[in-house]
């Protein structure tokens, strides 16, 4: 067996770590070795691994004998002041709890996008498109919820090209009156909202949108989880269909309206539980705690683009 050397306690490092490699490691602390303090006996068995690794990479000469590298190891760290080995221990914890939070956010991002709005303003529609690239001409207004997971019609071709094409958890809201408070059920787990809005009849109906809209926008947990909302101007292939410009104004008019004559009615209001804008200034959708962006859309004839950009940029991928 090849000696390594006599360890040199003005060194900064063991001269056994930059000799060469080991085979074996030691699995038994010494008496003296047990009286130590538990973390200087951590540090000890972790630079002893991480020696040997280091070792095994660098150094693959046979000859070496990992006891006297584990034991110059031991030998260095036990001079080391106490706290030197406190940082490192410390900084070994910080490292593994910042990589495990970090993990955990990243698998905890939902892949839930929900379709909201009035009936008639398209979104059954939009479900069959980005599910299926058809709007399946003859669909009624929903009375039950449509709820599939899919990979978006459009990253089909992506996926055949060994594309990663990620799954999108897509829930069509119907929009009956009785049935709205179904949307409840789904928030929780929205990784964004669709507000669809017909853009060829909206003014026969935009008071209605903007109420929903504004239920929507001061839900608690809308704002707690800051879930972005995309208001999707339907119908723009319709020649009589108004601009987004024209309807984010007209409903931020509307919802200024609203929250005027709702925070006058009653502080007690437990339905809306968070206060849009700021009081004495005219509401607008960017002064909201979540972000909120306009769009425009065609259903019928598969003009979606935008939608499917919104969706991309916000489910887990």
């Amino acid at each position: 067996m090849k000696p390594v050397g006599k360890s040199n306690s003005n060194s900064s490092w063991p001269s056994a770590f930059r000799q060469g490699s080991v085979s074996t490691i030691p699995c038994n602390l010494s008496r003296e070795e047990s009286n130590l303090n538990p973390l200087r006996r951590l540090a000890i068995w972790y630079f002893s691994f991480s020696a040997y690794l280091h070792s095994l990479a660098s150094f693959p000469q046979p000859g070496m004998d990992l006891e006297q590298l584990a034991n110059q190891t031991k030998q260095w760290i036990s001079e080391q002041p106490v706290e030197q080995i406190y940082i490192a221990v410390a900084v070994l914890f910080i490292t593994f709890a910042f990589f495990l939070i970090l993990s955990f956010l990243r698998t905890s991002k939902s892949n839930t996008i929900v379709l909201a709005g009035l009936s008639g303003s398209g979104k059954t529609i939009l479900f069959y498109q980005l599910r299926d690239g058809s709007p399946h001409q003859g669909t009624v207004t929903s009375m039950e919820p449509n709820d599939d997971t899919f990979v978006l019609h459009s990253d089909l071709s992506e996926e055949k090209q060994k594309k990663r094409a990620v799954p999108v958890h897509l829930i069509d809201v119907p929009g009956h009156p009785r049935l709205k408070p179904k949307l409840d059920d789904y928030l929780p787990q929205a990784a964004g909202l669709v507000f669809t809005v017909d853009a060829q009849d909206f003014l026969y109906n935009y008071q209605a949108a903007a109420e929903y809209l504004y239920d929507i926008l001061t839900k608690a947990i809308v704002a707690k989880k800051k879930i972005p909302v995309l208001i999707l101007c339907n119908k723009t292939d319709k020649v009589t269909a108004h601009s987004k410009e024209f309807i984010k104004k007209q409903l931020e008019k509307e919802i200024d309206k609203l929250r005027a004559s709702r925070n006058a009615i009653s502080t007690a209001d437990v339905t809306n539980e968070v206060v849009l804008g700021t009081p004495g200034t005219p509401f607008s959708f960017s002064q909201c705690q979540n972000k909120v962006t306009e769009a425009e859309a065609s259903g019928l004839t598969g003009n979606i683009s935008q939608v499917e950009q919104f969706i991309k940029e916000n489910i887990r991928r």
